[in-house]
């Protein structure tokens, strides 16, 4: 298989996982059956993920790292790995183990079908989310559950991460998000106010195993209620949901990636 073959691009934000990787990836390549390529996004060639990936990747075409110019932290990381996708489905998913990579496969399907945005929910029917901080998780299924009844945002998870997304979508309406993991949110959120389809499927979270979990809840709390009340309100075109988010100098965008101009 070819990068050209591509179905889905998995995206993957690492932040010196080291050796700790190597089990999500071996899971990872277990599970996804669909022809895929694998982007480990860091912040330097410092980070302590890269030799192990570097490795790996001699006996897995499908895998590559790549380190992220638009700036530290998982947004930009995610921004970067989705500039970089070449495939119509970009799933976002984490390095430390907590999400169901067997899962990848339905969530990419879903996009197929037509959907906008694919959430793998920890909080409808068949979901659960075991272990990881409890204030972190209160509020997580509170808005989680209220953007269901209130805002009809079509998953019942807004927040979590574990998403898969039309790439012709975010050309559409572009990524704001620059400091943690409120792109899925911010997404799900654009995704209502374009009246764009989104679908959910059950998953179950378990929380990272080893090594240290880089969510800060107070910090980012408040970039995820901006895109909380986003999703309220009356339909946008997608040129003026696109005109909110502008790219910072020197960063390509993904028409441009796309277009083979960088």
């Amino acid at each position: 298989m070819t990068v050209a073959d591509a179905r889905v691009s998995v995206i993957i934000p690492a932040y010196n996982e080291g050796a700790l990787v190597l089990p999500v990836l071996d899971r990872l390549f277990e599970s996804v059956k669909l022809p895929c390529e694998v982007l480990i996004v860091v912040d330097s060639e410092d980070d302590t993920t890269v030799p192990v990936v570097a490795e790996y990747a001699q006996k897995e075409p499908r895998l590559r790292y790549l380190v992220n110019t638009y700036g530290p932290g998982p947004a930009n990381a995610m921004r970067f790995g989705i500039d970089a996708a070449t495939a119509p489905v970009a799933v976002v998913t984490m390095a430390d183990g907590c999400d169901d990579s067997r899962q990848i496969d339905d969530l990419t399907r879903l996009i197929e079908r037509g959907v906008a945005v694919a959430a793998a929910s920890r909080y409808m029917a068949g979901g659960q989310q075991v272990g990881g901080p409890v204030l972190k998780g209160l509020i997580s299924r509170l808005a989680g559950r209220s953007l269901h009844l209130l805002a009809h945002v079509g998953t019942r998870d807004a927040t979590n991460s574990f998403k898969a997304y039309s790439t012709e979508f975010i050309r559409e309406v572009g990524i704001e998000s620059r400091d943690g993991f409120e792109i899925g949110i911010e997404l799900t959120a654009k995704a209502r106010r374009l009246r764009r389809p989104v679908a959910e499927i059950p998953t179950i979270w378990l929380d990272r195993q080893a090594g240290m979990s880089n969510f800060r809840v107070a910090q980012w709390i408040p970039k995820y209620l901006r895109w909380y009340r986003f999703s309220f309100g009356r339909r946008l075109p997608a040129e003026r949901i696109r005109a909110r988010a502008g790219h910072r100098p020197g960063e390509p965008d993904l028409d441009a990636r796309r277009a083979g101009n960088v």
